[in-house]
């Protein structure tokens, strides 16, 4: 009963919001005092389930509420949710929004929104823009970021803002990743394009072996673990080294470090970019690897002696023909017996080829004849495997033969398993072991370059006709990438993954050694279970089952209330969704 000198005592849920913080649900009455109508809350009821909080807001007002459970509540759409909240709340966290753009904006929204689609569903700009429309969303990731109206042009536009702030952003990213004598691992890699009117397309060396199409270069810098800093769009005929000087400038001017290290591979820190643009600048050294004619020649000159690998795998020399630097000879016996096998088979694929034109030569009906036409016969296959240096041809006008050449066949297999790291680091600031890790820390790059083609983010086929949109596209990808790397490290231990790549380095024994994958990381493998007895999952399909949380519009469904309140409502996270969340140390975005 009211108190006395209260009357029409109405209980009702009162939903308050809270800036920037979820709103507080409280459970209210009112009433009439005198004149006054005055109001005091009985309950916080913030913690309690959506659905009944609004089953008892409608029994509050005095609606009945459907007894069946399949009547009770009407799911009005349903979305994935969980993997754009994994991949965005990471994002924010590592402050990547910040960096683009410290503050908010339409743009920034729309870069982010592109970034996290790249990682979650890589497609082209129409594609994702689709993917972000109302009417025909595949995920949350507009309605969470805001942009579900955008429109393709709006996409471009925002592609063209990026590109505009690209130096500055990766500024901000070498003062957080970089420093005063890094390791700067440098890698370049190309992707073949699919249009015919971009400026950048051209023709040349391509290493996704697609012929007939033209392509893009593009260079990758990261710091010694691997986390990428910047990368730069080249024309698709640039040779590999011409791209270095660019680089050095970037990180000379544009970052302001004045002593660095820069890694790279042999066909990129050449001995002509070592004495034109390396070797002048002060306090700037390298570490990168000799070609197998340069390793010949230190052999010849007995430089390099095998007794020096009676011991050890790794021997450090000096040679007069590269003064003030190091040579770190380096012998590997599974790459010398990979190396020989190979060769091998090589040689016996030639050797099948060239028997069909000996055949040729020997058959009754059409036979091959003339020396000009088995010699353009022979020509064709000849170096098909880039073995022919180690055949001798003989060539009449009625028949062909051949041989191994077994001289240079020798002269080559001395130097298999043999690698030469050469450095102008010194050995108090970098030992011989840690300068071959150096090196062989490239591969970090590489396997950039693979989430970056095939694996995660699709970079390829390219469709931009602009230059600059081709540009744009590739930073996009670089960014995703930047999120994927630090999402990879904190999720190993539910991945394929190794965790444990401290303990793999000790087992490994030496630097020389083939890289080994620590005893949990064997495990996951063979059992493809973590070690908390879960099952292991590659990224890329963690990704799509972190989508199976999706984000429902619930309808209640209730008698006598015509003006029921729809809400959102999230599914259940499983046991595993739970853990992904914990590993990344953020909180589920409703």
């Amino acid at each position: 009963m009211p108190e006395m000198g209260r009357y029409n005592v109405v209980m009702y849920i009162d939903i308050v919001p809270n800036r920037n913080s979820p709103p507080a649900v409280l459970l209210r009455e009112s009433f009439r005092e005198g004149d006054r109508v005055l109001k005091r809350t009985l309950a916080n009821l913030s913690h309690l389930p959506v659905e009944k909080i609004m089953a008892l807001r409608a029994v509050l007002k005095g609606a009945t509420v459907v007894g069946t459970a399949g009547n009770r509540f009407e799911i009005v759409r349903s979305l994935p949710h969980g993997h754009v909240a994994a991949v965005l709340g990471s994002l924010k966290k590592l402050q990547l929004d910040n960096i683009i753009a410290s503050r908010p904006c339409r743009e920034r929204d729309l870069v982010v929104a592109m970034i996290v689609a790249r990682i979650i569903d890589p497609c082209s700009k129409l594609a994702t823009v689709r993917g972000l429309y109302e009417e025909c969303c595949s995920s949350t990731l507009g309605q969470t970021l805001g942009v579900e109206d955008a429109h393709e042009d709006d996409l471009y536009a925002a592609m063209d803002w990026l590109l505009k702030r690209q130096h500055r952003i990766e500024t901000k990213l070498s003062r957080k990743h970089l420093g005063e004598g890094s390791l700067i691992l440098y890698d370049v890699s190309s992707s073949y394009y699919t249009g015919a009117h971009c400026e950048l397309a051209r023709f040349g060396h391509s290493r996704d072996r697609k012929k007939g199409f033209p392509q893009i270069i593009y260079g990758l810098l990261c710091n010694s673990a691997g986390c990428p800093v910047a990368v730069e769009v080249f024309e698709g005929n640039t040779g590999d080294p011409s791209t270095l000087g660019t680089q050095i400038r970037k990180v000379r001017k544009r970052f302001g470090l004045r002593r660095v290290v820069f890694v790279g591979d042999r066909g990129l820190i050449t001995a002509a970019r070592i004495r034109k643009e390396l070797a002048p600048v002060d306090g700037l050294d390298w570490i990168t690897a000799l070609r197998a004619p340069a390793i010949a020649e230190l052999v010849r000159q007995d430089a390099i002696q095998l007794s020096l690998f009676d011991k050890r795998d790794l021997a450090e020399i000096t040679s007069p023909d590269y003064p003030g630097e190091r040579l770190v000879v380096c012998r590997n016996p599974f790459l010398r017996e990979e190396r020989a096998r190979k060769r091998e088979s090589l040689l016996r694929a030639t050797e099948k080829k060239l028997d069909e034109i000996v055949a040729a030569t020997k058959r009754k009906k059409r036979r091959l004849k003339g020396k000009e036409k088995i010699a353009l016969r022979v020509g064709k296959n000849i170096n098909h495997y880039k073995v022919g240096k180690h055949f001798k041809l003989s060539f009449t006008e009625e028949s062909f033969s051949y041989e191994r050449d077994k001289e240079k066949i020798a002269q080559e297999a001395v130097l298999d398993g043999i690698y030469v790291i050469r450095t102008s680091v010194s050995a108090k600031s970098l030992s011989a072991d840690n300068a071959v890790r150096a090196y062989k820390n490239l591969s970090k790059v590489e396997r950039a370059f693979r989430s970056f083609k095939s694996v995660d983010l699709k970079i390829r086929p390219i469709y931009h006709r602009l230059a600059n949109r081709v540009r744009a596209h590739v930073f996009l990808c670089m960014l995703a990438y930047y999120v994927e790397w630090h999402m990879r490290r904190l999720l190993a231990p539910v991945l394929f993954d190794d965790e444990e790549k401290e303990l793999a380095e000790l087992l490994r024994g030496s630097v020389v050694a083939p890289a080994k994958r620590s005893p949990g990381a064997l495990r996951k493998a063979a059992s493809k279970r973590a070690e908390d007895g879960g099952v292991a999952h590659s990224f890329q399909d963690l990704v799509k089952h972190l989508a199976t949380q999706t984000k429902n519009r619930v309808h209640p469904v209730v008698m006598g209330n015509s003006e029921s309140v729809e809400f959102n409502m999230l599914t259940t996270p499983t046991a595993l969704q739970r853990r992904v969340f914990e590993l990344l140390d953020i909180v589920m975005i409703q």
